[in-house]
């Protein structure tokens, strides 16, 4: 293997569980090949995030974390103000980034800056120091297509006027509205439509799009945007998921990188130690989605009625982040009708959960980052989505990777109890549940084989590294 000891990049995202943690595991890839990684993020990372490092990887000096301030109150609750968090980022937090890149280029020759797609202004920056610029696209390869196709107005999108009208896109199956992501409704996140609007204005700046995805997985949509349809091309270097997901060892220096902001409860590995293999439901809705009262109950009920064991990590908010104005907490009996088939976190160490062998399947609200990480678990899934990329990536689970069934929700915007206890039964006993179960398995064994010595990531990869070291020779 080729090292690369003269190449130093710099990451740069803002303090965010689901955008930071693709970062660090692509940083942990870069180092593997002898690169050295600093990562540049919000103040916010280092008070709720990385509180269990140190600013740098004491077992590996290739990687150090910088911290710049993204112009808002450490206490500004940015959940619940989305809008004045993205102008500060827009505004303030790219000021200061510029004014930290300044300060380190003083003793680093930096080789290239490489950020997400969700942080659209680091991308002039990279420009004003006459530095190449990559994006790590954190969603799947699928969405850069469909963005890319609205944002450009290659296609038409007439189903937003008129939601009984299917789309139809090169590569994807047919889409009704609720597969759509939310980013482009009409009407809809027009913060978020902004920030993504101002992003493929960028693109003309941008050297490289690398996908968290692979090829095998998402290969009809890769092949639509072939020929110069879609510029840049994204390249998948993924999945992008810990070492031992993918049956690797750590290597020294790769551990300890973690941007999570709870402490995992450890005790649910234990108690799926006790549990027979593939009987578990594992339930989890990610760091971000609040769930209302109703659908905590439904979801409760639902369970129990499914009389099978269940992992739930249940992320219990703070009271003003509720939908109904007061914390949303489990059904008055539920642990006790449970017994001992149930365990209730309030947060795990997901993909060492994913890994176990007592668990059957994951009930998910289809995040990027969860979706990987069962798909290389070899996980089916009931996909319960919510928001941005949620619905889509539940239409690739469903329909395109063909592990999974989907939750629907009533008129009143709620999936009922016999929704819950129906999906667990098409994944656990169900007519389809063996064949998703092996299609599950096939496409975890296909993504052990993309980071493989000549596997499709692992080509990509290394062709990003090679043309990195071209550009370096050439600046």
């Amino acid at each position: 293997m080729v090292l690369h000891q003269n190449i130093h990049v710099l990451m740069a995202s803002a303090a965010l569980q689901g955008h930071l943690n693709p970062m660090l595991k692509f940083a942990k890839c870069l180092i593997s090949k002898g690169i050295h990684v600093t990562i540049a993020t919000t103040d916010l990372a280092r008070h709720r995030m990385l509180e269990h490092t140190t600013t740098s990887d004491p077992t590996n000096p290739s990687i150090q974390f910088e911290f710049f301030s993204d112009g808002l109150d450490l206490d500004f609750d940015r959940d619940a103000n989305s809008d004045i968090f993205i102008d500060s980022l827009r505004t303030k937090a790219s000021k200061n980034l510029s004014n930290l890149i300044a300060k380190l280029s003083q003793s680093i020759k930096f080789s290239c800056l490489i950020l997400h797609q969700f942080v659209p202004w680091f991308i002039p920056i990279a420009k004003e120091n006459n530095l190449p610029c990559a994006v790590l696209w954190i969603q799947p390869c699928a969405l850069y297509s469909i963005y890319y196709r609205f944002f450009n107005k290659l296609n038409e999108f007439a189903i937003l006027q008129n939601k009984n009208q299917p789309l139809q896109l090169p590569g994807l199956p047919l889409l009704n509205f609720e597969d759509l992501p939310t980013f482009i409704h009409l009407n809809a996140y027009l913060c978020f439509q902004k920030l993504l609007s101002e992003f493929f204005s960028f693109l003309d700046d941008v050297n490289w799009v690398l996908g968290t995805s692979f090829d095998e997985l998402e290969e009809e949509v890769l092949r639509s945007m072939n020929g110069g349809v879609v510029r840049p091309m994204i390249s998948p270097i993924g999945p992008l998921v810990s070492p031992f997901l993918l049956g690797k060892e750590e290597k020294v220096g790769e551990g300890g990188l973690s941007a999570d902001m709870w402490k995992a409860d450890d005790s649910c590995l234990q108690w799926l130690d006790g549990r027979d293999m593939g009987s578990v439901v594992y339930v989890s809705f990610g760091s971000i989605i609040v769930l209302s009262q109703e659908q905590v109950d439904n979801i409760a009920n639902g369970l129990l009625m499914s009389g099978k064991p269940f992992l739930w990590v249940f992320k219990r908010p703070s009271p003003e982040k509720s939908t109904e104005g007061c914390t949303v907490r489990l059904p008055d009996g539920f642990l006790e009708a449970a017994g001992g088939r149930a365990l209730v976190v309030n947060w795990c160490s997901q993909e060492q959960v994913l890994k176990h062998k007592a668990v059957g399947c994951f009930l998910t609200h289809c995040g990027w980052n969860s979706t990987l990480e069962t798909v290389v678990a070899g996980v089916p899934v009931i996909a319960f989505p919510e928001w941005t990329d949620q619905p889509t990536n539940a239409k690739l689970l469903t329909d395109v990777f063909k592990m999974g069934v989907r939750m629907r929700k009533g008129d009143n915007g709620v999936a009922s109890s016999k929704e819950v206890e129906r999906c667990i039964w098409e994944m656990t006993d169900g007519p389809k549940a063996k064949a998703m179960a092996k299609r599950a398995v096939e496409l975890m064994e296909a993504a052990k084989r993309a980071v493989e010595d000549g596997g499709s990531s692992h080509r990509n990869l290394d062709l990003f590294i090679a043309d990195i070291c071209c550009k370096k020779v050439t600046t």
